[in-house]
């Protein structure tokens, strides 16, 4: 069992949550090779099939609009982040460096991640999960405690959530009985949320992979690009034009006929395996489209996304900080801390106030897309703000380290190479 779940479970047997009114929560969250330089077929994926028949689909109920705008985490949301912060320290952040260098996650590593739960909590009670409403501003608050121990394995980490938590919010009844028991099982599934792709100024409402009707159902054709965990991956979510109708999403299984996987190391990411997605005329049913096709659900898809890699960067920025402060307090030239210049501490300074305005602007997006306000704006503030302070605060880290900013020895400069994804990715992440 991983250390954070080790942690709930110390909790559940105290009184003290009791009194907090946490034990239940915390009762159902206890319980609850891309290396390659050559194509080869998709993951051999298991079987989904339907363990019960739905009468209609599931979703978790919006929290509503409560009059106040108060950031200050829940008592529920206060443990969760504890204890992903708590994995994130003592199991990532120490893998980070080996599975950049590997491009690939340790061994264990990721089912070790499951056993927290993080997908189970996007998931309604009646489908297995532990979700009761959706909490857009927790699923924010996760993936930057994750982003704080490493980028690209918290990006291998969550994008098996992204998936689930695109069928909770799109899928019909079938789509949910198929595929969602296997995200709350014990072996949950490799997935991926596919929408990038490798085309200059890429737009993700213009998809150059193609979707066409046939009579039964669908085929798909096209490159999908920066796919992480691709090689192990049994189950997509991948965007396509629809007859020039503009985009959709669509559900297709490793095992379908087409489906190739080719190697895809990146700048940064590294340690999230990312590879492409070739898919050659692969032949869909006609189940397999998600949200009825509808311009609205993509549209949510994408905003949900850029808000979950606006929490990213807030997560690896706050790293950055975190490192360069005890280092220029404790690094002396002539004399003295280099944080007594004055051109250190105002870059160190500048870290901390870009910082601060991105993650509450995140955080806001998130609490009104929670509550089912309008979010447009916030999340477009948050991707503007997350692209460009996102990479200064990476490349101030570099330069306050001086030489050692350039070295691997430290982490800084893996974070500065993370940090530049996140103004070009799309999908992966959804919240």
């Amino acid at each position: 069992m991983g250390v954070g779940l080790a942690a709930l479970t110390r909790l559940a047997g105290s009184k003290v949550i009791d009194r907090a009114g946490l034990r239940k929560p915390v009762q159902n969250l206890v319980s609850a090779s891309t290396r390659n330089g050559f194509r080869v077929a998709g993951a051999a994926g298991r079987s989904f099939k339907s363990v019960q028949k739905l009468g209609k689909p599931a979703r978790l109920t919006l929290s509503g609009d409560t009059g106040l705008f108060d950031l200050t985490p829940s008592e529920d949301q206060q443990l969760i982040v504890e204890t992903v912060t708590e994995f994130a320290a003592e199991q990532l952040r120490p893998a980070a460096a080996d599975a950049d260098a590997k491009l690939q996650a340790p061994e264990g590593l990721l089912s070790r991640a499951a056993e927290l739960g993080i997908s189970l909590v996007g998931i309604p009670e009646e489908l297995g999960g532990v979700g009761t409403e959706r909490s857009v501003v927790t699923s924010a608050l996760v993936a930057e405690a994750l982003a704080h121990g490493d980028l690209g394995l918290a990006v291998a980490v969550l994008a098996p959530s992204a998936v689930s938590t695109a069928l909770v919010s799109w899928g019909d009844e079938q789509q949910q009985a198929d595929y969602l028991p296997a995200f709350v099982g014990e072996n949950v599934p490799a997935a991926a949320l596919a929408l990038q792709e490798r085309t200059p100024l890429f737009d993700p409402f213009k998809p150059s992979t193609k979707a066409k009707r046939t009579p039964k159902g669908y085929e798909l054709t096209g490159v999908k690009a920066m796919v992480p965990r691709a090689a192990q991956a049994e189950l997509f979510i991948v965007s396509a034009d629809l007859e020039g109708r503009g985009p959709a999403l669509f559900i297709v299984e490793s095992t379908n006929a087409g489906v190739t996987i080719e190697a895809e190391p990146a700048m940064g990411l590294r340690g999230a395996a990312t590879g492409k997605l070739h898919l050659d005329k692969v032949s869909l049913p006609a189940g397999a489209l998600l949200g009825g096709g509808k311009i609205e659900v993509f549209t949510e898809c994408v905003r949900l996304s850029r808000l979950g890699w606006a929490a990213l960067a807030a997560g690896t920025g706050k790293a950055v900080l975190d490192y360069v402060v005890p280092y220029v307090n404790e690094r002396t030239a002539f004399g003295e801390p280099v944080s007594h210049r004055q051109a250190v501490a105002f870059s160190v300074a500048d870290i901390a106030i870009e910082l601060e305005g991105l993650r509450l602007v995140t955080l806001r997006a998130a609490a009104r897309a929670e509550q089912g306000k309008p979010y447009a704006r916030e999340v477009a503030l948050a991707r503007k703000l997350a692209a460009d302070k996102g990479m200064q605060i990476g490349n101030a880290g570099v330069q306050l380290l001086g030489g050692h900013g350039f070295v691997k020895e430290h982490p800084v400069e893996r974070w500065y190479r993370d940090l530049r994804a996140i103004g070009v990715m799309e999908g992966v992440v959804l919240l």
